[in-house]
């Protein structure tokens, strides 16, 4: 089994930055994949960046320029750094993980982008 815990999450004015983090723990096996997806109210979950175990990185459109996803292998742990919020990035931000032919999900961190 793997858990998923996300921190980070908080209210930030638009223009700011926020940097979250997730720490993985539990049966974890290299050459996953880390990410981390997006939902925001009344809508469906989205992608917004994901990294292998070897760097590779893959990131949403919306979000390229301004995010930055990293990872640390020996602690398990992915971060994402997001800059120049804008309103529309507010949503709970999930963290991923997905090995092996299944997917694991933390319980989501707020984030919430104010005018």
């Amino acid at each position: 089994q793997v858990q998923l815990v996300e921190s980070g999450g908080g209210l930030v004015q638009a223009g700011g930055s926020l940097r979250l983090s997730c720490s993985a723990s539990g049966s974890i096996f290299r050459g996953n994949l880390m990410g981390w997806y997006r939902q925001a109210p009344g809508k469906q979950r989205d992608l917004v960046a994901t990294i292998t175990s070897g760097g590779g990185t893959n990131y949403a459109d919306s979000v390229r320029g301004r995010f930055t996803i990293s990872r640390d292998n020996a602690k398990n742990t992915v971060f994402l750094q997001m800059n120049s919020l804008e309103r529309e990035d507010t949503a709970v931000y999930y963290c991923y993980l997905g090995q092996l032919g299944s997917n694991y999900w933390g319980q989501g961190t707020q984030v919430i982008v104010s005018s």
